[in-house]
């Protein structure tokens, strides 16, 4: 029998779906999207059957995302959070509550399909199986939503015919049992269970007296429109946090490796540093990474603030605010004000303004150029001179309740600068290292006695000096929560009196004598108050609840790295380079700084041979240079003048290019990585330091392949798509959505752009040059080897010429490249310098420099231990309007 049914002439929901389910056994559905609503209408009747419901949806995931099961949970995770379930408020949550329970149990298993594949679902329709039985089919336009059977004008035909349901039937068990269909995400119906149970905190007051880190992170976008936020990452804002409630603060310097995230922890604990407390939380970073800076805490935590240009402020809408007197650095109009470093090191007046306040917390980005003026042979030849940047940290510790620096290489050349950094830290805080006669006060004797040099004394009142001063807390180890306890000690004291000792009795002191082998290298402040966690140790180690990695493994292949893959220089570059190379010399002989200045033509020649070409004729020509590296414009800012010498060179290197600047070698490496070896299908990002270099790269590219669209991802206005040669501006954020939509598989970027870019859809990169600043190779690297990547194995490929700067830096480091790497995480910066050596024909000081790199690392093992910080259950959050206007104010 074939039944008609009008939401214009009855109620579908009561007239049909509920008539049917409250007589049935099973129900199989094709319905539209997934939607909270599933049950509203229907709940009840679906309540009674005995059977399983299963429901087959459509989903907005990509072909690519459900190629594997991780990157469908994402997909899913996107649209879902998209959706924005928790808008609905707590008139939804018995829905919610009701939902959770069918899907948890497993009466209800829900599987999507990806639209790309099959197309909206328009074709809805249903199986219901009664107790008799017997079965009928039906279809029409109706989801199985509240808005589709009770709001929206729906058709609905019913037919029992065996004909009918097993037509039916047979479509749900095609769409069912796809390849293509995976299951519903595990987050998605956690997260249903959470909205369930979601109680709104009414302000920043409240949220104070029980100050719950995930009440005002849970719903952040990093939460809602990203993956959300790993173990160690989790633990670190925690911990950071944690110590901020206590009297003494927090002050930890963070050396995760990079690529670990360290911004986003940074940012969180700002945040959360920013609600609790009433004073500023200032932010101090290098200047190519102000904007990132902003950016970052925009979109992934919704965080207002504001940057100092060093004229005035600009907030997140990127409004700016006139200066009022002669104090305006000191009237921020946010709560977290980010501020250049390039203030503190040139000694500017606002750098002082910036003393006379009192700060929340103060958090210092690549805090390793915090250094000390004088070394020898790694240590002191005299009183430790503090460089400006240093000496400034010095003084604002004291203004401050929390300090965080954060640096993959707390160590550049020298031990002793990790202690540099402590003892920042320890400004005004006993915590740290102690108090003034504390022996970890002393640089050489505690990196000795941390790197196990210096064994601690055997007379027990002088290793009593090393333990009691700071004294370990009780969470460090059961041994010392004994201690405290025999001595009356709680944990908010740093320092146990000297006569203590006497008071042990024998038990405890034998406890103290076994520890003296093990103390200097296990309990030392460094490993106490540097958290470092390797990518390494989260890929390798379980969570012993989930049995997991802490850290999805994403293995980097890296090629170009044997001496027989540097890029052969035909003979007309070949003689080009040497004259570049001979210029550079002319001018390092004149020059006795400036150690980029000297080496601009070498740089970017070392690119490509257009922007070497271009290079030439504007140093030749009145000084119009533009830098994609801020910190180099700040170098470059007056028309170099040449002497006759330099000028000839010059016009040699143009002559020799002219006619052929077209043929670059590098090139034909391209293509045959994009096409040959298929890099193009598995998605590939282009990295140069300069906008030249990439501009004639994708220019080469988009006429030789004029179909496919290609990225350039540059600073300011200069990005957009290039395609059959037309250049078309798009903004950048445009240009991540097509690569995350899979509508972009090649993009070319430049370093300056390259922060706070994931992109995790693709899966190869290619370095076009070497930077001389090395960090800038992790950073690169970073941004397709992150959470999300779809691919198991990334491949990195770096370009470089044959006898080139780049290759001899490369020979000359490559047997201690990977001691180096393994040891930091990266190479140090100070490394630069090298470049600078080679490219001046100073080998000798190169080669000391290298020799000079620490065989050991003082810390390693203590956060590399990692406890469950669940936040994702958390159902108390924090109005965010309440947010808001508390970040809003001003200092």
């Amino acid at each position: 029998m074939i039944n008609r049914f009008s939401s214009r002439r009855t109620n579908l929901g009561e007239s049909f779906l509920n008539a049917k389910l409250q007589r049935a056994i099973a129900y199989d559905r094709i319905a539209g999207y997934f939607r909270s609503s599933i049950l509203e209408v229907a709940g009840e009747a679906l309540e009674s059957i005995q059977g399983t419901i299963r429901v087959i949806c459509n989903s907005d995931v990509s072909l690519q995302d459900v190629e594997t099961a991780r990157a469908a949970n994402y997909a899913q995770r996107r649209e879902w959070c998209n959706s924005q379930p928790e808008k609905y408020g707590y008139l939804a949550q018995p829905r919610f509550a009701r939902l959770y329970e069918f899907l948890k149990s497993g009466k209800m298993k829900v599987k999507v399909l990806p639209r790309e594949k099959f197309g909206l679902v328009h074709g809805k329709a249903g199986v219901i199986t009664l107790a008799t039985g017997e079965k009928t089919a039906f279809m029409g336009s109706a989801n199985e939503t509240y808005e589709a059977w009770k709001l929206h004008y729906e058709l609905v035909w019913e037919d029992d015919s065996d004909e009918a349901v097993n037509w039916v039937q047979e479509e749900f068990d095609s769409l069912w049992q796809s390849p293509h269909a995976v299951n519903l995400a595990e987050f998605v119906i956690e997260d249903v269970g959470r909205l369930a149970r979601r109680k709104v905190i009414p302000s920043v007051e409240v949220w104070r007296d029980e100050p719950n880190p995930a009440a005002a992170i849970i719903e952040t976008p990093v939460y809602r429109q990203e993956f959300g936020l790993w173990e160690h990452q989790k633990y670190f804002v925690k911990l950071a946090f944690d110590a901020h409630l206590t009297s003494s603060g927090a002050r930890y310097i963070l050396a995760d490796q990079v690529g670990l995230g360290k911004t986003m922890q940074l940012a969180l604990a700002a945040l959360l540093m920013a609600l609790y407390g009433n004073n500023p939380v200032l932010i101090l970073v290098p200047k190519p990474l102000l904007w990132q800076w902003q950016e970052e805490m925009k979109t992934l935590l919704d965080m207002p603030s504001a940057v100092w240009t060093g004229k005035r402020w600009v907030d997140e809408q990127g409004i700016e605010y006139p200066i009022e007197g002669t104090q305006g650095i000191k009237n921020c109009p946010r709560r977290v004000g980010i501020v250049s470093q390039s203030l503190i090191t040139s000694q500017s007046e606002s750098a002082e303004r910036l003393l006379g306040l009192t700060y929340e917390c103060v958090i210092v980005d690549e805090a390793h150029r915090a250094r000390r003026k004088n070394f020898r042979d790694g240590q002191e030849k005299e009183k430790p001179k503090p460089n400006n940047l240093l000496d400034f940290l010095q003084k604002i510790a004291k203004k401050t309740k929390s300090l965080l620096l954060a640096t993959a290489t707390p160590i550049q050349l020298h031990a002793v600068e990790a202690w540099d950094l402590l003892d920042v830290l320890a400004t005004n805080n006993d915590f740290i290292l102690g108090n003034t006669w504390s022996p970890w006060r002393y640089p050489d004797k505690a990196v000795e006695a941390a790197l196990g040099q210096l064994p601690l004394p055997e007379d027990d009142v002088a290793l009593w000096s090393w333990v009691r001063n700071p004294l370990p807390t009780s969470q460090e180890k059961r041994d010392f929560q004994i201690l405290r306890r025999s001595l009356r000690l709680d944990d908010g004291e740093a320092i146990a009196p000297p006569d203590a000792w006497q008071k042990l009795n024998p038990p405890d002191r034998k406890r103290l004598q076994d520890l003296r082998k093990t103390f200097g290298t296990h309990h030392n402040p460094f490993i106490r108050h540097i958290v470092r966690r390797t990518r390494q140790y989260l890929e390798n180690t379980l969570d012993p609840e989930t049995n997991e990695p802490y850290l999805k493994a994403v293995r980097v292949e890296l090629l170009g790295e044997k001496r027989e893959d540097a890029i052969g220089l035909p003979l007309y570059l070949e003689d080009a380079y040497n004259i570049a190379e001979e210029f550079c010399q002319l001018l390092s002989k004149r020059l006795k700084s400036a150690g980029f200045l000297k080496t601009l033509l070498l740089r970017r020649v070392g690119s490509t041979i257009y922007s070497g070409l271009l290079t030439a004729k504007k140093l030749l020509s009145p000084w119009d240079l533009e830098e994609e590296e801020e910190e180099e414009t700040d170098q470059v800012t007056d028309k170099l003048d040449l002497t006759l010498d330099e000028r000839e060179l010059l016009k040699s290197f143009v002559e020799n290019l002219e006619a052929n600047k077209e043929q670059d070698p590098k090139y034909q490496v391209i293509l045959n990585l994009l096409f040959g070896r298929y890099w193009l299908d598995r998605g590939c990002i282009i990295f140069s330091q300069y906008y030249d270099s990439i501009w004639w790269l994708a220019n080469q590219l988009s006429q030789e392949f004029t179909t496919e669209p290609i990225g350039l991802y540059a600073g300011g206005t200069k990005s957009g798509i290039i395609r059959g040669g037309q250049f078309t501006p798009r903004y950048r954020e445009d240009l991540k959505q097509m690569v995350r939509g899979g509508e972009l598989r090649l993009i070319l970027g430049t370093d300056a752009a390259s922060e706070g870019l994931n992109l995790q859809r693709l899966g190869t990169l290619i370095n076009l040059d070497l930077p001389w600043n090395p960090t800038r190779l992790e950073q690169r690297k970073g941004r397709i080897q992150r959470i999300g990547q779809l691919q198991d194995v990334v491949y990195v490929y770096n370009m470089r010429y044959l006898g080139s700067v780049e290759d001899r830096v490369h020979e000359l480091l490559s047997e201690r490249l990977e001691m180096i790497h393994q040891m930091f995480g990266q190479i140090p910066d100070v490394l630069e310098d090298v470049w600078i050596d080679i490219a001046t024909g100073e080998n000798n000081k190169a080669k000391e420099t290298i020799d000079a790199i620490p065989q050991q690392h003082p810390f390693e093992f203590r956060y590399h231990q990692l406890g469950k910080v669940n936040w994702e259950s958390c159902t108390q959050i924090l109005e965010q309007s309440e947010k808001q206007k508390h970040l809003l104010q001003g200092w």
